[in-house]
């Protein structure tokens, strides 16, 4: 059954992007209970494993029920296209008792027993020591599961929002929502936007506008809510999440390499999706300057295009690059 969002006036004038780290990490620590969404996940989870064994993130995942409802004070939307974890968590620690206490009830309910257990009954006791707590959590999670990847995460959901971004400017709301996801459609006639998400709610946006958040862990699945006074939200894949941990060395083909030399050729077949320097340096191991050197190269034969994006540079391929890099078929 679906989630309608309905539209008025000014609504579409109010859609914006945004990257959240806390969401980020909000869904790492889903995917440790959840081995459909792993399976994408393989290489992140071999090399965050041993960190994770330190981590007690029990009550997290008490708050987390496979279907209902998950703590909106705790992941509130995105307060900027771009905001950083300390000022996102920041805003989770100053939610008030009185706001945090009914949302933590009301997860805890969803998940059979979470309140019976001590973590659940001292939620429920103390809402203003429980947000301090989770909040902590978190900020763990972040620190040690999370922020190790953020530049190979970052460089892939900017690369999204540069995708959507362009649709949104070609085709209008209806070519951007058919293509962020499956699960949405869109109504000219009636200005909803329906989810097909669990259960049935309508929400009217009141010119609040909607949040579009790119997520890496949350795939398969699409997340929208947000009850009032939080402005709507939808959580959605990003695109490239099947690449997303595969070296740019395991599929560099042999015969590209002697075409352009091996560090040329990483560089171009690391570009399946939009990426600016810095997270290709990261994503390669190389210095910055070096990359920037080979993208120049790269873009002066035709290879590559590139586009300012907010405060970076986008290199993407260009046709001929996209060749280039998929079809070499390496020789014996």
């Amino acid at each position: 059954m679906p989630y309608h969002l309905r539209f008025g006036e000014a609504d579409p004038l109010r859609i914006r992007f945004a990257i959240s780290p806390l969401w980020e990490t909000h869904s790492a620590v889903r995917v440790l209970i959840r081995p459909r969404q792993q399976v994408y996940h393989l290489p992140w989870l071999r090399r965050i494993a041993e960190a994770a064994r330190g981590l007690d993130l029990t009550p997290l995942h008490l708050l987390m029920p496979l279907r209902g409802h998950s703590p909106d004070s705790l992941y509130p939307p995105p307060i900027g296209p771009a905001a950083s974890f300390e000022d996102e968590i920041a805003r989770v620690r100053a939610v008030r008792p009185e706001v945090a206490g009914p949302d933590l009830a009301r997860a805890l309910a969803d998940t059979p027993g979470a309140a019976r257990t001590a973590e659940g009954r001292r939620m429920l006791a103390d809402p203003a020591g429980a947000v301090e707590w989770l909040a902590d959590l978190l900020q763990e999670a972040w620190e040690r599961l999370v922020e190790p990847e953020w530049p190979r995460l970052r460089a892939l959901l900017e690369a999204d929002l540069a995708y959507h971004s362009r649709r949104l400017a070609e085709g209008g709301l209806e070519r951007l929502f058919t293509e962020l996801h499956p699960a949405f459609a869109w109504s000219a006639e009636s200005s909803t936007l329906s989810v097909a998400y669990r259960g049935e709610h309508v929400r009217t946006l009141e010119g609040k506008g909607l949040v579009l958040v790119p997520s890496v862990f949350i795939w398969p699945e699409v997340v929208s809510g947000f009850d009032a006074p939080w402005q709507p939200m939808v959580a959605y894949p990003a695109r490239g999440i099947g690449g997303l941990w595969t070296e740019a060395r395991e599929r560099t083909p042999q015969a590209l390499t002697r075409l352009l030399g091996r560090v040329r050729a990483d560089v171009l077949c690391a570009l399946e999706d939009p990426a600016g320097t810095s997270a290709l340096a990261h994503r390669l191991g190389l210095a910055p300057s070096s990359v920037s050197a080979h993208l120049s190269v790269l873009r002066a034969a035709g290879l590559l295009t590139s586009r300012r994006y907010g405060h970076q540079v986008l290199y993407e391929r260009t046709p001929l690059g996209i060749a280039l890099a998929v079809s070499q078929p390496d020789a014996d």
